[in-house]
């Protein structure tokens, strides 16, 4: 199991280090919550496969997730500066750089005019305007400021098609932990403006850009738009129809990637898991239960109702009751 370290940057990024290796620095797509990622088996089984020969270091951006918020509507120019605060604060002067989604164009600008060892781009674009048409635009923009809790699970659809409920039920809750509706419409509009176009030329680094043939949520020829503005980019189409990296065949997309990177096939080791006692107790937590109403229903005694979350925590690498309620939900069924 690859640990996961949470630090802060002096601006209020909070960001993430797990495992061990050459850097890979990873931008997310338009929200993030480094705590409630991790406790999603998909998204944490994901995260580990790049961590594994990579020291990968993740960020939630302004206003998401455990990152502070910042004055002024969201930019391409504040995305920049909080992946330039995480790569400052973590000492990095060289490192392999990916990007997935509305992070894939923050990470192609970053590498028009800064080195990187490498760079990854998964499910992006480079002319926000394309990616939807305008109604549609509109239209979801409108539901995430008016109703976050429908849009979430819209979007959920929309991003994982090939997730069972239980995951898309925990992916809606998960958009609505990690950012006000505000903020979510602002990063999303940002997704829809943004044209970075002009800056692909000036990529120098070696560059893999990977699409799902069936994406939901971004065409197909956004994707290879991205790639063909990149000199010498490599483009590779896999299956699927889900939109987050994470959800479907994942191997389909962490090999081309390890590959990309230098690193040989993953030999995965076995994933945490709970005693029949402990889901008892993390079933209560998701229901929002107490140490104390635990005790009560499962007759025994506070202090072992405090024990017993004490040692899910440990055994899933968690910090919090939340994560445990994301893990629980995400895994029911």
């Amino acid at each position: 199991m690859t640990g996961q370290r949470i630090a802060t940057t002096p601006s209020g990024i909070a960001y993430a280090v797990s495992g061990s290796g050459p850097p890979l620095v990873y931008v997310s797509g338009w929200l993030s919550h480094l705590e409630m990622s991790w406790a999603l088996p998909a998204e944490r089984s994901f995260y580990e496969a790049l961590a594994d020969g990579r020291t990968l270091i993740r960020y939630d951006k302004p206003g998401c997730g455990l990152s502070v918020g910042a004055p002024g509507p969201h930019t391409m120019a504040r995305e920049l500066a909080a992946l330039r605060d995480v790569v400052v604060a973590a000492g990095l002067e060289r490192f392999d750089l990916m990007g997935i989604s509305l992070g894939a164009a923050v990470a192609a600008a970053w590498a028009a005019s800064a080195p990187v060892s490498r760079l990854i781009l998964y499910g992006g674009w480079a002319h926000g305007p394309s990616v939807a048409e305008p109604p549609i635009q509109h239209h979801v923009l409108g539901l995430v400021r008016e109703h976050w809790g429908l849009a979430s699970d819209l979007l959920a659809g929309i991003f994982t098609p090939d997730a069972d409920a239980p995951t898309r039920a925990a992916f809606a809750l998960y958009q609505q932990e990690s950012a006000s509706a505000e903020t979510a419409c602002a990063m999303l509009a940002l997704a829809y403006e943004i044209d970075i176009e002009h800056l692909l030329p000036r990529i120098a680094a070696p560059t893999l850009v990977l699409h799902r043939d069936r994406d939901r949520a971004v065409p197909l020829a956004e994707g290879r738009r991205l790639a063909d503005g990149i000199p010498g980019a490599t483009w590779s189409v896999i299956p699927g129809r889900s939109h987050l990296p994470y959800i479907g065949d994942r191997e389909s997309l962490t090999r081309p990637i390890r590959r990309f990177l230098g690193l040989s096939a993953r030999h995965r080791g076995a994933a945490p898991t709970l005693t029949a006692r402990q889901r008892e107790v993390a079933a209560l937590i998701a229901q929002g239960c107490t140490n104390r109403e635990i005790a009560a229903r499962l007759g025994i005694a506070e202090k072992s109702a405090e024990a017993h979350v004490e040692r899910i925590r440990y055994r899933m690498d968690f910090r919090s009751r939340s994560q445990i309620a994301a893990w629980y939900v995400a895994s029911a069924g």
